[in-house]
């Protein structure tokens, strides 16, 4: 009698893998699977995504050399400004958690279009706007819209390049000026927002967002989805509580087979015969030491089935679920990544780098309006000192995180696991507080501003060149489960940002540019310290965690 593997559903026993294959969730066996893509198509999505990405930066950075002027305009307080752009964060740094629910069920692209459309009309209203009330709220669905690329971007990368190079595609797709990515935001915002307020008014800044919108939404309806349901453990644990609610109905009783399988993550589709498909399930593989593991070998569940034919009818079965709205849950994910101490420790760390940043750019942006002097256009090309800093630091960071990642992985016999790419984030840890320092007490002494530029280049280069990491480290560290961990990352900084923001200009008020920019400082060595306990204890925190999944799961 034959005896297949149980898992997701049954697959006859010619369907195993050899004994050599390694597999894990990531690596599951798909149907055209986006990691073999050739690499000019993979380039194609890397600038499709990275250029739609933009479209966060600019929402944010166009705005600030307009703040004066729609201050006037709609007889604004700056309290009222101040809320147009902290909620704006706010959501642009929580909304993703709905948007990645959303593509772990459905897939990347309809996520795109749909969020591009929402952003769209956000922007068009927006610019329209008669009083500040509107305004807020238009940009509110603005952010919402445009959140989406900001976490399921990433998780696209993570679908079509592998671990060893997700490093430096990650820094490209934050910040290169050849594929366009959201940092270029930061970079080309504020002249680009300066020069469209000296030109015209500041809701040509937003018509300009308007047109950028458009042509993402165009340009995504030829998108080719690159998830895979088969790579996904959201989507496999609603499978799964599916298949108990049909077979707890007893959907399945004459087949007369459990199709359940508690152990199941990875899943490798093959063919049944020429009409048939059915997906051959494995156990979680996940330890700290491999990021492969030979699953052939590892407390498979075996039944014995009458024949071929009964695995081909549970198969059917199983391709009749078809998930729905009501299984779109974006607690649960983000429950999984935070109770694991390694992942607080990390989303906290790119929290406090991403707040440090919408800081440096808002209280400047008033420091040099009102002690400088600047309009709107100077005060674009001023910060295009630290968007560039941020743009070369995500590029050689990125590039920087994959070599040591790779040296380290050669150190220990070829056995890699995540927090070796925190290793690459040492140096720079070093002199970030310092910039942050230095660049506070210059703003606050009113020095030429040739010393304010080169300390914001330095202050975003050290700053995105330790996030180009720790962004990394949170997709390898939560394996299967990509877009919620990313989305939860966004969550952790739009909400720190959120706070900065709104604390920024009374701090400046009472304590000057130096004393927020030391406190800063001795923020960023807290973050210093929270990278330092996740590379020291983090593999142990993530064995612990997946044991314990592992038994809730069995």
């Amino acid at each position: 009698m034959a005896t297949p593997v149980v898992g997701a559903n049954l697959v006859p026993p010619t369907l195993e893998p050899p004994a050599e294959e390694k597999l894990d969730i990531e690596h599951a066996v798909v149907t055209d699977d986006p990691r073999k893509w050739s690499p000019a198509r993979k380039t194609s999505i890397l600038i499709a995504v990275s250029g739609a990405a933009v479209i966060c930066g600019l929402g944010a950075n166009l705005y600030n050399p307009a703040i004066a002027q729609i201050e006037s305009d709609l007889h604004a307080s700056s309290g009222d400004i101040s809320w147009s752009i902290s909620l704006y964060i706010l959501i642009l740094g929580d909304f993703p958690l709905v948007w990645s629910a959303f593509s772990e069920i459905y897939g990347r692209k309809k996520v795109y279009i749909t969020s591009f459309g929402l952003g769209l009309i956000g922007c068009i209203v927006a610019a329209l706007a008669k009083t500040t009330g509107v305004l807020i709220g238009m940009r509110v669905i603005q952010a919402a819209g445009a959140s989406a690329v900001f976490a399921i971007g990433a998780a696209t990368l993570a679908d079509i390049y592998d671990p060893h190079v997700r490093g430096t595609m990650m820094g490209i797709y934050y910040s290169d000026s050849s594929s366009s990515a959201p940092l270029l935001g930061p970079a080309l915002g504020p002249i680009i927002g300066g020069a469209l307020t000296q030109a015209f008014d500041w809701r040509a800044t937003l018509w300009f967002i308007v047109i950028f919108t458009g042509l993402c939404f165009v340009a995504f309806i030829f998108f080719q989805d690159t998830f895979r349901r088969e790579r996904s453990l959201t989507y496999q644990n609603v499978l799964r509580r599916r298949l108990k609610e049909r077979a707890a109905k007893g959907d399945n009783s004459r087949s007369g087979i459990s199709i359940l399988s508690h152990q199941t993550t990875v899943s490798t589709e093959a063919k049944l015969n020429d009409n048939e498909k059915v997906v051959a399930a494995f156990p979680d593989a996940s330890t700290r030491g491999s990021s492969n593991v030979d699953v052939s070998t590892r407390g498979l569940e075996r039944q014995s089935v009458p024949s071929t034919q009964t695995a081909a009818v549970v198969a059917k079965e199983i391709k009749q679920i078809k998930l729905s709205l009501r299984d779109v849950n974006p607690v649960g994910p983000v429950i999984s990544v935070v109770s694991r101490p390694n992942n607080v420790c990390v989303l906290l760390t790119s929290a406090l780098i991403f707040s440090f940043g919408y800081s440096v750019n808002y209280t400047c942006s008033r420091t040099l309006a009102d002690k400088y002097g600047y309009d709107a256009l100077k005060i674009g090309l001023v910060l295009l000192s630290y968007g560039m800093g941020s743009m070369f630091g995500s590029v050689l960071g990125g590039r920087w995180s994959d070599y040591v990642f790779r040296r380290s992985k050669a150190r220990n016999g070829g056995v890699s696991y995540a927090e070796m790419r925190l290793e690459s984030t040492f140096i720079m840890m070093v002199f970030l507080p310092p910039s942050s320092i230095a660049f506070g007490w210059l703003c606050q002494k009113h020095v030429h501003i040739a010393a304010i530029c080169v300390f914001l280049f330095f202050s975003g280069f050290f700053a995105i060149s330790i996030y180009a990491s720790t962004l990394a480290y949170i997709v390898d560290a939560n394996t299967g489960r990509s877009a919620p961990a990313v989305a939860t990352n966004s969550a952790f900084r739009g909400t720190l940002a959120f706070i900065a923001t709104e604390v920024a200009v009374p701090l400046q008020l009472a304590i000057g540019d130096g004393g927020l920019y030391t406190l800063w400082a001795c923020l960023l060595i807290l973050a210093d310290f929270l990278v330092l306990l996740a590379w020291w204890k983090g593999g142990n925190w993530r064995e612990k965690a997946e044991q314990k999944e592992a038994q809730n799961d069995s």
